[in-house]
C-alpha cells in the first residue's frame, strides 16, 4: 500500500480558485509514495469569489472573505506551500501603471509577511507581464529582493510563461515567481512545455465536447441589433479597427485603440487573453456566431471544468474568470513544486538563463522573460 504525504497549503488573493483547484488536483507518485496538497486556508476580499472557492475547492470556514489589510495573518495556521496572485491593477499595461506607489502595488508585501510568519517550504507568486517593466524595472527588483530575503530565505526562479505552451487554449502570458526555501538546498526548474508544436484551439476548447445548454454559467448576453450588425462585418481574429464596415457602424475613437475591441476568436488558434472587466466590445466574441462569449465559454478557455460552478451575477462571474489562473497551468506548477521539494526528477525547459546576481545579490535565481 502506497504511503501518502500531504503538504498544507495557504493562499492569499485566492479569487474563485484557479490556483486552488490546481493545488487540489496536483498529485505526484514516486516509488511507493504519493505526494499531495491539502488546503489549510485561503482569503480574498471579494465575497462572490470566496463563495465560488468554498463551493468548488475548499468547503471550510477557513476561506476568509476580508481585506488583506485587516486579515489576522498570525491566526491563519502553519503551511508548507503558499501561493498568491497579488493584484496586478497597478502593473498591467492596460491602466495607469502606478506600480508600487498605487493602491494595489504595495499589497505584495502581505505575501512577504506570510513568508516571514510561516516559513513555508515553497511559494508561487503570479502577476502580469507588465510587472517586470513597472518603474523601469526597479519595482520588480524590489519585489524579488523582498521575496528572496523573507523568512529563512528563498531561491527564486522567475519565468514569463506562455500558457498556450502548456495546453491552455489562450495566449495568456504571465510572470510566475517560484521560491524554494534555501535550507532545502534545491532550486525550482521551469517545467518543460508540452504544446510547442500544436496548440489547443478555441474551437477545440468550446466544441469538444459541445457545451450543453443545461451547464451552469452558460447564459447568453443580450446585445443590440447594431452590435449584431457590426459583428457581421468582422472576420475571425479581426477587430473593429481592421474590418471593412459601413460608416454608421464604426466607432469614433482618436485615442488608444485596444486590439481586442469587438475582436472575434479564430477557431484555429488559441483565444486571445480573456479579461475580467471592460465595457462594450471587450467581452470576447465567437468566430462565427454574432454574439459575445458566455461565461462558461470563457471558463472553458481558462480550463475550468464544466462542473466548476461560479457564484454571483454575470459581471461578477466574468470578473472572477478573467482574473483567475487557469487550473491546468497551476496543476502543472504545483506538481513541479512537489517534485522539487522532494527532489524527484522531472522534465524542465531548456532556457537561455540570465542570472540577476548583480541586481539582487544571488547566483541562485534564474530569469527568463
Amino acid at each position: 500500500m502506497a504511503k501518502l504525504i500531504k503538504l498544507k497549503y495557504g493562499e492569499l488573493f485566492c479569487g474563485p480558485g484557479g490556483m486552488g483547484l490546481g493545488a487540489k488536483k496536483a498529485q505526484v507518485k514516486y516509488g511507493k509514495t504519493i505526494y499531495k496538497i491539502e488546503h489549510k486556508w485561503a482569503s480574498d476580499y471579494d465575497s462572490d469569489s470566496c463563495l465560488t472557492y468554498k463551493h468548488n475547492v475548499f468547503q471550510s470556514k477557513n476561506v476568509i472573505n476580508t481585506d488583506v489589510r485587516v486579515l489576522d495573518i498570525k491566526s491563519l495556521g502553519k503551511i508548507d506551500i503558499f501561493s498568491y496572485g497579488f493584484p496586478c491593477n497597478d502593473f498591467s499595461i492596460v491602466g495607469e501603471q502606478k506600480g508600487i506607489t498605487g493602491k494595489f502595488g504595495p499589497l505584495y508585501k502581505y505575501g512577504v509577511t506570510i513568508l516571514n510568519t510561516y516559513n513555508p517550504k515553497a511559494f508561487i507568486a503570479e502577476n502580469v507581464g507588465g510587472l517586470s517593466s513597472a518603474n523601469r524595472g526597479k519595482t520588480f527588483i524590489k519585489i524579488l529582493k523582498d521575496l528572496q530575503n523573507a523568512g529563512r530565505g528563498y531561491n527564486l526562479t522567475v519565468h514569463k510563461y506562455k500558457f498556450e505552451e502548456y495546453g491552455v487554449p489562450q495566449t495568456r502570458h504571465r510572470i510566475i515567481i517560484v521560491g524554494i526555501r534555501k535550507d532545502l538546498k534545491t532550486t525550482f526548474k521551469v517545467p518543460k512545455p508540452t504544446y510547442t508544436q500544436q496548440y489547443v484551439t478555441a474551437k477545440n476548447a468550446l466544441e469538444s465536447p459541445p457545451i450543453h445548454f443545461s451547464i451552469p454559467n452558460h447564459d447568453f448576453m443580450k446585445i443590440s441589433d447594431k452590435i449584431v450588425e457590426r459583428l457581421k462585418y468582422i472576420k475571425p481574429w479581426k477587430n473593429i479597427w481592421n474590418s471593412d464596415m459601413p460608416e454608421h457602424l464604426k466607432i469614433n475613437c482618436n485615442s488608444t485603440r485596444l486590439s481586442h475591441i469587438y475582436r472575434r476568436l479564430d477557431p484555429n488558434k488559441p483565444s486571445y487573453t480573456i479579461t475580467g472587466s471592460g465595457g462594450g466590445g471587450t467581452y470576447g466574441y465567437h468566430w462565427q456566431e454574432n454574439r459575445p462569449l458566455t461565461n462558461r465559454e470563457r471558463a472553458r478557455l481558462q480550463t475550468f471544468p464544466d462542473d466548476f460552478v461560479f457564484i454571483g451575477n454575470t459581471s461578477s462571474i466574468r470578473k472572477q474568470i478573467g482574473m483567475a489562473v487557469p487550473p491546468k497551468i497551476s496543476k502543472i506548477l504545483f506538481e513541479s513544486v512537489l517534485k522539487t521539494i522532494f527532489q524527484i526528477p522531472y522534465a524542465s525547459a531548456h532556457l537561455n538563463k540570465q542570472y540577476l546576481s548583480n541586481d539582487i545579490n544571488t547566483s541562485q535565481m534564474e530569469m527568463s522573460l
